[in-house]
């Protein structure tokens, strides 16, 4: 399968380019510098100009907090490119799959992807207009939407998690905000495995992916201080200690039982943080016992 992918620097985008190399695809990962996505001429132009069996878009603006201000750019980004792209694509007439978020709720999860969606922040309203541009395009297309992204490339949580816990003996987080930590390389292969099953024929949907068990964010660093052999306490603190420009849902919990129709279980995030950790060279030699569940 020939794969043509936006957002080739990104967690999701990076993984894509390895993994699916890795399992004899011919992938072609456009970054920044090879498609503006703020500039729609050059996005359609880098559809026409690529043979390709599917699309997928994993490029995003990803900044939460910093979309508050820049909601004009996150909208050309998340928003109207996705749009340009999926009709691109289905001028083409090949499959294209969209990365979108949880964000595009406001709690009250675990959420099935056909509940209304009411995102509580710039970053996912210009997310819920991507996803509507895409599904508006008129080809075969899906929407895969994702939480908690981690790996060993870019900025997330994992990373600032061990930054800090060298650091301090003890660290006060979030702990009723709950969702599911998600791994790139176990999102690039269900992008891969949903490609693949539309390039057979499958109709595109809106499916839910995210890892398990669910966890909030406090659960989630003891997950990465078990792992990471650090002994960093971890207090729970409620959302309203910690202030943020962008307001954050308590609950993005998301329903991912429609992926079995697509051949695609709901992957165990500790295993994709024992994969990132082992690349960061955090863990020596071979794995490690499976970490305690979360407290």
């Amino acid at each position: 399968m020939k794969i043509l992918v936006f957002g080739a620097t990104g967690q999701v985008g990076t993984e894509i380019a390895r993994r699916g190399a890795a399992h004899g695809h011919d992938v072609t990962a456009l970054a920044r510098a090879d498609a503006d996505l703020t500039d729609p001429a050059s996005l359609a132009g880098a559809v026409m100009a690529h043979e390709c069996d599917a699309i997928i878009n994993a490029a995003a603006y990803t900044a939460v907090d910093r979309a508050e201000d820049e909601e004009a750019i996150a909208l050309a980004i998340n928003g109207t490119a996705p749009g340009v792209l999926a009709a691109a694509a289905a001028d083409k007439d090949v499959p294209f799959l969209h990365v979108s978020t949880d964000y595009v709720f406001d709690g009250a999860g675990p959420h099935l992807p056909a509940d209304p969606t009411s995102p509580a922040n710039a970053y996912g309203r210009t997310k819920l207009v991507g996803e509507q541009l895409v599904q508006a395009a008129g080809g075969n297309a899906s929407v895969l939407r994702t939480s908690w992204v981690f790996s060993a490339h870019g900025h997330n949580f994992v990373k600032t998690m061990l930054r800090l816990g060298a650091q301090r003996d003890e660290l006060a987080v979030v702990g009723d905000q709950i969702g599911g930590p998600t791994w790139a390389g176990h999102i690039a292969d269900a992008l891969i495995a949903v490609a693949q099953r539309m390039v057979e024929g499958k109709p595109g949907e809106i499916l839910h992916f995210s890892g398990a068990p669910d966890a909030s964010w406090a659960d989630f660093a003891r997950g990465i201080f078990d792992q990471a052999g650090l002994d960093t306490r971890v207090s729970d603190i409620p959302t309203s200690t910690y202030p943020t420009p962008a307001r954050r849902p308590l609950d993005s919990r998301m329903d991912c039982s429609s992926l079995a129709n697509w051949g695609v279980a709901r992957p165990d995030w500790r295993e994709g943080l024992r994969m990132t950790l082992s690349e960061l060279g955090v863990l020596p030699g071979e794995w490690p016992a499976p970490a305690r569940e979360p407290r």
